[in-house]
This record gives structure tokens, C-alpha cells and sequence, in this order.
């Protein structure tokens, strides 16, 4: 998004091929920010990319998701600053449990608590304690992580601050082997219909 002239047209092209195959959400974060880059013109070229696709969103009923996986969204305050850039529906929250454990710079539950009203997706991914070990605090996220419910991330806990909304939340799991997503979908499925059941 800090590159308008390359993220303007292909978030349109994105958004397009979403809607003519019945995708409802587009999942993004704010990319690199060039090094000549100040924050205050990092967050001027994000408003116009923004901008530019809202009305392609609106048009197309497409949700653009950010994500926590960058240099600003790795706190909850700069996912939210960014989300606001552009007063739009269409602009929401793809969370990603993962990344935000990893990121280490504040409490990954606080921080779903406080964005939860604009979460519209979730990238459901866990990261294993070695891996977080080596890296927690060290990065902003990671492509993939290990099967859900293997370690450190505690679903029960993002669950149940997910719970009270009123809508529809999709998990898409992001892991590293179909073994991984094969046990992720299991331990989900299972997880989730206990709670349906305890109400």
C-alpha cells in the first residue's frame, strides 16, 4: 500500500477477479516502506492507495482485510491507524493469529480485544515455541506457521473474544504441509463445535 503505483492496480485487478468468483475479502498489509520513506509520507501514499480502491471495494462488495505483518501493523494502534486511513466500510481487519504472537511487541489477546469490531477475516496460524524462540520480538510475522493447537497460540482465548460478534468470521488456516492444514482443520472444527455445544 506505501507503493501506490504498483498496489492502486493490482488491489483493482484483485478485487475484480474476487467478485467475479464470490470471494467477499481481500488480505493485505502495508509492504516495505522504502528507505527515502518518512512515516508521515508512508501514511500519505497508504491514504491514496486506499482512497483509489475504496470506491472499487464499494463497488464490488469486496473487503479489503489489513493484516498485522508489517512495520506499522505490528502493533494493534498501527493496524488501526491504517484501517482509519480511509473512512470505509470495505477497509477492515484480516487478523493473523500467528504474526501477531510473534511480533512479540504487546499482548496478541489485548490487541484482537481492541481490533476485534474490525475483524472481517482470520488468518488462523500457529507458531510453534521453537520457532518463536528464535524469532518472537524479532519479526513481524511469518508466511506460514505450524498445525493449529500444536503450541503457542491459545484459540480457546481468541475464540472467545471472537464469540460476541454478530456476523460471520472465517479462519483460513496458514501452515507449512497438508498434514499440518489436515490436523489445523480437525483441531478447528473440533474446538469450535465444543463451544457451539456449551451454548
Amino acid at each position: 500500500m506505501m507503493k501506490p503505483e504498483a498496489a492502486v492496480a493490482r488491489l483493482t485487478r484483485a478485487a475484480l477477479f474476487a467478485h467475479f468468483t464470490g470471494a467477499k475479502f481481500l488480505n493485505s498489509d502495508e509492504m516495505l516502506k522504502p528507505d527515502w520513506m518518512d512515516d508521515r509520507e508512508a501514511h500519505e501514499a497508504m491514504a491514496y492507495t486506499l482512497k483509489r480502491i475504496s470506491h472499487v471495494l464499494a463497488r464490488h462488495e469486496v473487503h479489503l482485510c489489513v493484516e498485522p505483518h508489517g512495520v506499522y501493523t505490528k502493533t494493534v494502534e498501527g493496524l488501526l491507524k491504517i484501517v482509519n486511513l480511509v473512512p470505509s466500510p470495505w477497509i477492515q481487519v484480516n487478523w493473523d493469529t500467528g504474526n501477531s504472537y510473534l511480533a512479540g511487541r504487546e499482548d496478541p489477546y489485548d490487541a484482537l480485544q481492541t481490533a476485534r469490531d474490525h475483524v472481517r477475516h482470520v488468518h488462523a496460524k500457529d507458531i510453534s515455541f521453537e520457532h518463536a524462540e528464535k524469532e518472537r520480538g524479532k519479526v513481524t510475522g511469518t508466511p506460514v506457521g505450524c498445525a493449529c493447537g500444536d503450541d503457542a497460540v491459545d484459540w480457546d482465548r481468541v475464540l472467545s473474544i471472537l464469540d460476541p460478534l454478530d456476523r460471520d468470521i472465517f479462519l483460513s488456516v496458514e501452515c507449512g504441509t497438508i498434514d499440518q492444514a489436515e490436523r489445523s482443520l480437525a483441531f478447528l472444527k473440533k474446538t469450535i463445535g465444543n463451544r457451539l455445544a456449551d451454548d
